[in-house]
């Protein structure tokens, strides 16, 4: 169980330098999502071949999760873009939006009742996101597109319930992330030509974090969630994620001293967001206990 917990802090930490990776990389956010989604893509091929994992799919089924990979190419498009626009903390706070979209996406799509309490700790959610997006008018486009990016994390986490169901994680993760790759490699000409890059190949350090983005902080992450998801409820698990934005916050602030351009509007909207997640977490903890 030890180990198994030291797995799950240890995908939790490397899911945290996503951020950080996104605002060392000098490229732009569509050439360092689409060279993300190319290393991902390869290695997981290669990877679930060696290990005889890997599933060919009829198209009636690719279908569905391939779009969904191109959802989470455009998250993380947005989340990148908020990070270059900004910095990596508006980035991953405004990431905590998801809940609220989650709240509003999921009952519309699935079609069940909307949760009084999800949208009320939501709304707290948004209430912090406010006292930030009014701190600094030169963060304003950095906030937007990391709400965009928020909502389309939603809607990815609510797809992606349905084909969980049918289908097992591995194979759901190839197809989402290589069919993202292939949307994205179509799209690249036109992204490119009205958001020109001073240049189209890495230098050697961004090589260097492209792939400690792929490698470590996506396939690693991936594997070790997985394994501790065998001797950990997913619950837990969950629970354990919502450190991830106070990982990356905590390194932006000792790497890039971002501490320094953030004032008190900031720090009261960051605490909105903490104690809508703490009141979720005691809430869901209650419902467990009671249940």
């Amino acid at each position: 169980m030890k180990k198994a917990f030291l797995q799950l802090h240890l995908s939790v930490f490397l899911a945290g330098f996503t951020g950080i990776l996104g605002k060392l990389i000098s490229l732009n956010e569509g050439l360092l999502v689409w060279y993300r989604l190319l290393i991902t893509s390869v290695t997981l091929y290669v990877l679930f071949r060696f290990q005889g994992t890997f599933k060919k799919l009829p198209w009636k089924d690719i279908l569905p999760i391939g779009s969904t990979g191109v959802v989470i190419a455009l998250h993380w498009l947005f989340f990148y873009g908020s990070i270059k626009y900004s910095n990596v903390s508006i980035g991953v706070v405004c990431f905590s939006l998801t809940s609220l979209f989650t709240a509003i996406f999921d009952p519309l799509i699935n079609r069940r009742r909307f949760d009084v309490a999800e949208m009320l700790l939501s709304m707290l959610t948004l209430l912090g996101i406010l006292l930030i997006f009014h701190f600094d008018t030169q963060y304003r486009t950095g906030i937007i597109l990391g709400i965009i990016s928020a909502m389309f994390a939603a809607l990815f986490t609510v797809f992606n319930k349905r084909l969980i169901k049918r289908f097992d994680t591995p194979t759901i993760t190839f197809y989402e992330l290589s069919t993202g790759f292939l949307v994205l490699s179509l799209a690249m000409p036109l992204y490119l030509h009205l958001f020109p890059a001073p240049s189209l190949l890495p230098s050697s350090m961004d090589l260097l974090y492209l792939f400690i983005l792929a490698w470590f902080c996506t396939v690693l992450m991936y594997l070790l969630n997985m394994s501790a998801l065998k001797k950990i409820s997913a619950f837990t698990v969950n629970l354990c994620f919502n450190l991830e934005p106070v990982y990356s916050i905590v390194m932006a602030f000792i790497l890039f001293h971002e501490n320094q351009f953030l004032n008190n509007a900031f720090y009261a909207g960051l605490g909105c967001i903490i104690l809508s997640v703490g009141l979720q977490m005691l809430r869901v903890v209650r419902g467990k206990t009671a249940s």
